[in-house]
């Protein structure tokens, strides 16, 4: 005996798989993390500034970072905090490098800089555009809470149109994930 299938009983089978395949989409995976760069720790040794052995015709400059210039910011203190998928929200282990980042910077009172905000490649670039200004707008509001001067600090989003790896997977998306302290005047 042959059964015949009405259009309504089609439909509610589709209905019931749709909402079965969502439910399965949304099941919840662990989310990886990308470690953020650490500040050094609090009694970090100073810059080496030894000299090399003179050469004639060689300028005797001293090695390492000068206090105050780009390079001691990017080295001593770290210019890049990384975010969750879809989130703008500063990760805990963000905080301690944005502390030192505040101190940094209100140590040196006449840097200026510019947070760039990036997100991975998945979404439109639109939302990607969207959701990189919230990040950098995030790392903007936490440094200007922590004594930074607002006057001091542009934002500026990038969304996904500059990786910093050009990969298409978790671990890429991870390192893209970010917003990124850019020293824009003042330094040494």
């Amino acid at each position: 005996m042959v059964r015949s299938v009405n259009g309504n009983t089609v439909f509610r089978l589709a209905l019931v798989g749709v909402a079965a395949a969502s439910l399965a989409a949304c099941a919840s995976k662990p989310k990886p993390t990308y470690p953020t760069q650490t500040p050094p720790a609090t009694q970090a040794q100073p810059p080496r500034t030894e000299l090399p052995p003179a050469q004639p015709g060689v300028s005797q400059q001293p090695m390492g970072a000068l206090p105050g210039s780009t390079q001691d910011f990017v080295v001593n203190v770290g210019d890049r905090v990384y975010f969750d998928t879809d989130s703008h929200d500063v990760r805990e282990d963000a905080k301690p490098l944005l502390d030192a980042q505040s101190s940094w910077l209100r140590r040196y009172g006449s840097v200026a800089v510019r947070i760039e905000g990036n997100a991975d490649e998945r979404g439109t670039r639109e939302y990607n555009l969207a959701l990189g200004a919230r990040r950098a707008n995030s790392v903007r509001d936490y440094l200007v809470s922590h004594g930074v001067t607002a006057d001091r600090i542009s934002t500026i989003s990038f969304g996904k149109e500059q990786p910093l790896d050009a990969g298409s997977g978790e671990e890429s998306w991870q390192k893209n994930r970010n917003a990124r302290t850019a020293i824009v005047s003042g330094a040494r």
